[in-house]
């Protein structure tokens, strides 16, 4: 499992996406599920939304599917307004937590 920082903003896109390719690059990971854990994330932007659907494309490419867990609602509300919350493996908490914001 990998944790995204407290930040994932543009300035910090481009070490997310070399964390994530090292951590798929590891034998650490459960058999077919790439975990991410975003519990800790706080603060974004929309390069947050590009970060986990690379994370999703390397995941894939590795035989692997993406699950991220922990998701503030607003992320996922996020992904939602481009149409790609169906894409990046939020756990069922999250869409709960979304369906009551709306």
């Amino acid at each position: 499992m990998l944790a995204l920082p407290e930040t994932l903003t543009l300035a910090q896109a481009r070490a997310a996406v070399l964390a994530i390719e090292e951590a798929l690059g590891q034998d650490r990971i459960e058999t077919g599920v790439f975990m991410i854990d975003a519990a800790g994330l706080k603060s974004f932007d929309t390069a947050a939304i590009a970060v986990l659907l690379e994370a999703r494309r390397l995941a894939q490419a590795g035989g692997r599917v993406l699950a991220v867990r922990g998701a503030l609602p607003a992320l996922v509300q996020l992904s939602g307004i481009y149409g790609v919350d169906g894409l990046l493996g939020f756990e069922p908490g999250a869409a709960s937590a979304q369906s009551a914001l709306a």
